[in-house]
This record gives structure tokens, sequence and C-alpha cells, in this order.
């Protein structure tokens, strides 16, 4: 267990550096100068001299290698720079939008699983052929969904016609609900898929056969023997969509008008503002590494197989 542990740690540290290169990269090849859009209005009254001192008191001045050791080492202390645009450390501006992006993907990937698990269910102990099939067929409904129509959509229904749930001025637990719900619709579709074929699968298995033999209900085998063996591709699947949560978070807050990390995302998008987006892009990478990270730690907890071939290796 402890080389798994430490393979997979130092996947992930390889992950990160080069998600930090190929972002610092991209962020410097792109077209633009955030000092430039910012500081050369006329209404400022600078001169080329006073901008240029500007931009030596950012340290854009200098080589692109001397700004990449610089930033990395940066980085790895825990500054992320100054937002051109705002004036702060970036951690504040980060500090301050992370809260409501950590709630949203939280229960937005809570009510995924829920959403996966009832189809799941739903498909395998229905009496009825036909809406076992109808439950089937949703997943490829859900994904086929852009995320930010159906947010338009839940607004329009539930909020203009219904009145049932605001969108302006919402807070508390009601303002989450939508944003929550768009976000989750889409993601639960591929994990729903994954997990009726895992099912259907393990359900084929001689020790079901045992199971059911020895008397059990087609429920009771299908939680205690076949959900269990079912899980681990599940949630596999579900560390990579990590990614696409990030992403499905950001447009769902840019439409619902929520001051999370989506938002800054888009502030610092329009005002090119590259120590941002960097430690907005960096980040992300952290948590995606992190959560597939304890998804690899769980495999060998949910299959002993895994485990005994570990300390076999090792």
């Amino acid at each position: 267990m402890t080389r798994y542990l430490i393979e997979r740690i130092g996947q992930a540290v390889i992950v990160l550096w080069a998600a930090f290169t190929v972002t610092f990269i991209l962020l410097h090849v792109l077209p633009g100068d955030a000092i430039l859009i910012k500081f050369q209005n006329p209404d400022l009254g600078l001169g080329p001299q006073q901008i240029a001192e500007i931009r030596a008191s950012y340290g854009v001045d200098r080589p692109l290698w001397l700004q990449y050791g610089h930033a990395i080492g940066s980085f790895l202390s825990g500054d992320f720079g100054y937002s051109i645009q705002a004036g702060v450390p970036v951690s504040e501006s980060i500090r301050a939008n992370l809260p409501p992006t950590l709630w949203l993907t939280g229960l937005g990937s809570l009510l995924a699983a829920v959403i996966a698990m009832i189809i799941a269910f739903a498909a395998s102990l229905s009496p009825f052929a036909w809406l076992r099939a109808l439950v089937r067929s949703a997943p490829a409904l859900f994904v086929s969904i852009p995320t930010f129509w159906l947010g338009i959509a839940l607004i329009q229904i539930f909020s203009f016609r219904l009145r049932l749930l605001p969108v302006i001025g919402a807070e508390g637990w009601r303002g989450l609900i939508l944003p929550v719900t768009t976000l989750a619709i889409p993601i639960s579709a591929p994990l729903a898929q994954i997990l009726v074929r895992a099912i259907d699968d393990v359900a084929t298995r001689p020790f079901v056969a045992v199971a059911r033999a020895k008397g059990a209900t087609h429920a009771w085998v299908l939680w205690r023997h076949v959900f269990r063996n079912a899980l681990p591709p599940a949630l596999t699947v579900a560390g990579v969509l990590f990614g696409e949560l990030l992403g499905g978070a950001l447009i769902t807050e840019t439409v619902f008008g929520l001051n999370g990390i989506g938002r800054l995302t888009q502030d610092a998008v329009n005002n090119q503002d590259a120590a941002v987006l960097q430690a907005v892009a960096v980040l992300s990478a952290v948590g995606f590494v992190v959560v597939n990270l304890g998804v690899d730690l769980l495999h060998p907890l949910l299959d002993p197989r895994l485990a005994r071939k570990e300390r076999v290796l090792s």
C-alpha cells in the first residue's frame, strides 16, 4: 500500500507541474497586456515612463524564464501574486470567491450521485420492462443537455412561470436549489450509465446466483452484493468527471449570477489578468488531482483483490 501511495503522489506532482507550466506558457503567448488595459487610459494621465515602472513592479519586464522561476517558487510558498485589475493579492480574491463554488460543486456532486443511484436501482428493480427501458434512456437525454441551456430553462420554468424559487437576490438554500440541480443533472448521466452497465455485469456472476439460491430477495442481493462490486467503475468515472464538474460550475455561476470562482475567472479573462487565471487553473488542477488520488486510494478498500495485488508487488 505504501508503494501504491508513493506512486500516486508522484504522478499527482507531475500532473500539477505540467498544469502550471502549460498554463503559464499559454497565458504569456496569448496577445494582450493587462497592465496596458488598465493603465494606458488617457484619463489616468500616466506617461510611458510611469507605465514602464508599473511593469517593472509587477515583474513582467523580465525574461520569461525568470518570470517562470519566480512564479513557481511563489506558488510553492503559497503566494499567488497580485491581481492587476483588483490591485489586491490573488489569494484574497480566491479566498473571498471560493466558498460559493465549494458549496455548489459539493452539493452538485452529491445530488449527481443520488440521481445516478436512483436511475441505476430503478433500472434494475422496476417490475415493468417498459419502465426499465425508459429509465435506462434517461442518462442519454441528460448528457445531451447543455449546462447553460438547462440553467436558463429551469429559471424560466421555476422562477418566471411558477414563481417557486427566486433567482435575483436569493439567499441561503433557496438560492442554491436551481444552480445545484443545473450542475448535477448532466454530471449524473455518465455516472448512471456506468453504474447500470456495471450492475448488469456483476448480476451475471456466480456468487449472485448463489445468494439468490439461498433465498435472498432481489433487492437485498442488489444492495448487499451487486452494488458494492459495481461501485469501483463508477467511482473511477466520478473522479474523471470532477474536471467537468468544475467547468460546469463556472458556467452555472455565470448563468445564475453567483459570485464564485466562475465570476472571478470571467472578470480575469475579460481583463487578461494572468495572475488570477494562473491561480484558478492551478487550484482546479489541485482539486482534480486530490479527488482522483482519493478515488485511487478507495479502490483497494472496495476491492480487496487490489490490496492483495499491491502487497504481492511490493
